[in-house]
């Protein structure tokens, strides 16, 4: 049996290993959801950060606060998860040292760059679901075993 507490730790621990995120605005007219790189802060567990470009339009709603829908899977698919939150600007330019690193470098002219953004994704809720390889489901179903009422403890819907 795996309780709720263990799915958040899984997801944490895949997001920070694995840190592509696809992200969208929640209610907007465009709502297509974007692949982000996931950056987190140390521990913290609060914010998820996320560069990009000022002229986006995922940045301008940054900036007065927007609510947004994050989807993530993790890179061996045996976890997944959808993330409800805020979206808010997050320019603080020690964080943007402290997070700074070869593959949010390699889209911009530095740090100082005029069209970098930096957001702060706040997650409040999440349903994750962890994955049990088809295969072993397959296993499971020619020992009559019934892999759904297995499945019930590795989903959980969770406030972050």
């Amino acid at each position: 049996m795996t309780d709720q507490t263990e799915i958040v730790q899984k997801f944490w621990k895949a997001l920070k290993s694995d840190r592509t995120f696809m992200l969208g605005l929640a209610g907007a007219s465009d709502t297509h959801a974007r692949p982000m790189t996931a950056n987190l802060d140390g521990d913290d567990r609060s914010a998820i950060w996320i560069f990009t470009a000022k002229d986006t339009e995922i940045a301008k709603s940054a900036g007065s606060g927007h609510q947004a829908t994050g989807f993530f899977a993790s890179k061996d698919h045996e976890l997944f998860a959808t993330v409800h939150g805020m979206l808010y600007p997050g320019n603080d330019r020690a964080l943007i040292d402290r997070l700074w690193n070869p593959f949010i470098a390699a889209w911009y002219e530095g740090k100082d760059d005029p069209k970098l953004y930096l957001m702060r994704f706040e997650p409040e809720t999440a349903e994750i679901w962890l994955n049990d390889s088809s295969l072993l489901a397959g296993i499971k179903i020619l020992l009559g075993r019934d892999p759904k009422k297995e499945y019930q403890d590795k989903v959980a819907q969770v406030v972050l």
